[in-house]
């Protein structure tokens, strides 16, 4: 058991939060509600389907068009996902020219072959990756009409993410795998084609039945409705399960408030699970060898402890169920699942399976957009997998966060950073959104922690949790919630750090004797402004900070435990590049002057955040 962080105590006796509190009224959802059958050939790898789609229209607007996403038709050679990965200058290494080789049998393919709404036939049209619905009758505000649809789908040769037959042998990756309608929000369709990149859907409900070959054990997402006729390691302890009759078994889950819905499938799984006392049933499946037997063996406690720690400190798994599954080409988060591929050592196995588990907060329950704001989900998960690496696995003695901070420190320096609004899609470089949306993205996150002070970054982010679960916050909803726990007015940080590519760099000058008095000349050298935390080191090694805050930040953030103690504010305008601070305090009391020791601010050249006063003082 982890030590709970105060602020979730603190946070909840103060803010009086629950999920409900604040609801944003002015903010909409979709709703749905799925009925699919589908029922998989294992030898040509080939599945037909039905679904039932109860869609509700709770906008404001009267829909005459619908979409859906036709994901596995990207896997087809000429498809926008192989043109691409063939043009574009630093391709992913998995991707390639591979979907360009694939053949006809290793195709992606996802066809709708019937659809109606209200029992009518509607027109629609196939565009690779969407289907274009025209809706014979319009879907007005508040009704809820019902979508019927038969369909076909190829599962590709695993490339990217989804597939059959990975690297590591896992016969079916079963993500992106049916047809899903598209979002529609404030900001209308949110119809994107697929080409790489990750994904935004409507939470709702999901009834799914998958018959398949009984001889392979299955995991994903949802709870299994038929366990005790299933077996494969689901059933009640003490159940004897029945045999099957026939060839095939059809496995029932159901998974409630999600937005999307995988499942995996291989005949060789160990299937491994463990009910946690105060959270989710941990499910493990994997192909179990030399390679995986003495990993995978740990990785169910590490799990526990993530889940466990996680829910203490960002806010509780919502869910009763959670599945760590060997499949895919890396690493991918799904609701209640992640698939992540096996081999590795123990911390590689141990990192990428709490990244991906944090999702489960971020993608999962918040719902970030990943498609359009990729740096939110990203970035803060990025950010939470230090931070949980650090509790569960092993204690890094120095700051944790480095790795992020360095990877940004290299984009910025290369010359082609992008500003994070830009869509996951539309990256000029794979090289660019990586270390963008991942680390950049976590840079924001710590470094908020130095603007609005730690106190109130833990308090603030049990407000996200609570306020906006299951609601879709963008970037300015976040925001809203740290400047409504601090005080604070922060859409300058936005501005500045999310939307531009402006950098942060400021230096000491000088350090003069004024009088009795020390004069403290400072200077911004970068584009963007930040607050400035300078902390003077005196001869007998006690420390003091003088804080000069942002004017437009309108407001201070509170003394931090564990810093100096705050002995002088004083405001800087952005418009000014200089300033200087007068320390009632003689020059020969003074042994050093440093901007930022903490290194929570992404100040990109470091090397003249700290003047050596005696040092100095000695060369003259």
């Amino acid at each position: 058991m982890f030590k709970k962080v105060s602020f979730v105590v603190i946070g909840m006796l103060i803010l009086g939060i629950s999920p409900d509190t604040q609801a944003q009224k002015d903010r909409y959802q979709q709703k749905v509600k799925y009925e699919m059958d589908v029922t998989m050939d294992v030898e040509k790898n080939q599945y037909t389907g039905t679904q039932k789609l109860h869609y509700t229209n709770n906008s404001s607007d009267t829909l005459n068009r619908a979409f859906y996403h036709l994901y596995y038709n990207a896997f087809q050679p000429n498809s926008m996902m192989d043109v691409r990965s063939r043009t574009i200058a630093d391709p992913d290494r998995r991707v390639m020219d591979r979907i360009q080789n694939l053949s006809p049998e290793e195709y992606g393919i996802l066809e709708v072959k019937k659809l109606s709404m209200n029992g009518k036939p509607v027109k629609f049209e196939h565009e690779e990756t969407i289907l274009e619905v025209d809706l014979g009758e319009p879907i007005l505000p508040g009704q809820t009409v019902v979508f019927d649809m038969e369909f076909f789908g190829q599962v590709p040769l695993q490339v990217r993410r989804a597939g059959r037959d990975n690297a590591e042998g896992i016969r079916y990756s079963m993500s992106q795998w049916y047809p899903k309608m598209a979002a529609y929000d404030t900001r209308g369709w949110h119809a994107n084609p697929y080409i790489g990149r990750e994904f935004y859907g409507n939470f709702g409900d999901f009834d799914v039945k998958i018959t398949i070959d009984k001889g392979y054990t299955l995991g994903g997402t949802g709870y299994l409705q038929n366990a005790n006729e299933i077996g494969k390691g689901y059933e009640d302890e003490g159940v004897k399960v029945p045999s099957a009759r026939g060839k095939n078994l059809t496995w029932h889950f159901k998974a409630p408030n999600v937005h999307d819905f995988m499942w995996a499938a291989d005949p060789k799984y160990t299937h491994e699970k463990v009910q946690m006392e105060n959270g989710p049933m941990v499910h493990l499946l994997y192909v179990k060898n030399e390679k995986t037997e003495e990993n995978w063996g740990k990785l169910m406690q590490y799990t526990i402890d993530a889940i466990e720690y996680c829910s203490e400190n960002f806010g509780k798994y919502p869910y009763d169920q959670y599945s760590v599954i060997q499949g895919g080409d890396g690493g991918m988060e799904y609701p209640m699942a992640t698939l992540i591929t096996g081999h590795r050592n123990l911390r590689s196995l141990v990192g990428v399976t709490v990244h991906e588990l944090i999702h489960s907060w971020y993608y999962g329950v918040l719902g970030f957009n990943e498609s359009s704001e990729p740096w939110l989900d990203e970035g803060f998960t990025t950010w939470g997998t230090s931070v949980v690496m650090d509790a569960v696995f092993e204690k890094d003695s120095n700051f944790i966060h480095e790795g992020s901070y360095r990877s940004y420190f290299r984009l910025e320096n290369a010359g082609y950073e992008e500003p994070l609004t830009t869509h996951g899609d539309h990256y000029n470089l794979n090289s660019a959104y990586g270390p963008g949306t991942y680390n950049k993205g976590a840079v924001f996150v710590e470094q908020m922690a130095y603007v609005v002070g730690k106190q109130n970054f833990d308090k603030a982010l049990l407000k996200l949790w609570n306020e906006w679960q299951f609601k879709h916050p963008n970037g300015h909803d976040v925001i809203r919630v740290f400047e409504q726990v601090s005080g604070l007015e922060l859409d300058w940080y936005y501005d500045y750090f999310i939307a531009s590519t402006k950098s942060i760099d400021y230096g000491v000058k000088s350090v003069e004797a004024a009088g009795n008095d020390t004069k403290i000349s400072l200077e911004r050298v970068g584009m963007m402004p930040m607050p400035v935390d300078l902390v003077v080191t005196y001869q007998d090694g006690s420390q003091e900070m003088i804080y000069l805050p942002l004017v437009i930040q309108r407001g201070n953030k509170p003394e931090e435990e564990g810093m100096p103690k705050r002995v002088k504010t004083q405001k800087w305008p952005w418009t000014n590049y200089n300033t200087e601070v007068i320390l009632e305090r003689p020059l020969a009391d003074i042994k050093s002057v440093e901007i930022d020791p903490s290194k929570r601010m992404a100040d990109v050249n470091r090397e003249n955040n700290k003047l050596d006063v005696t040092t100095n003082l000695e060369k003259k």
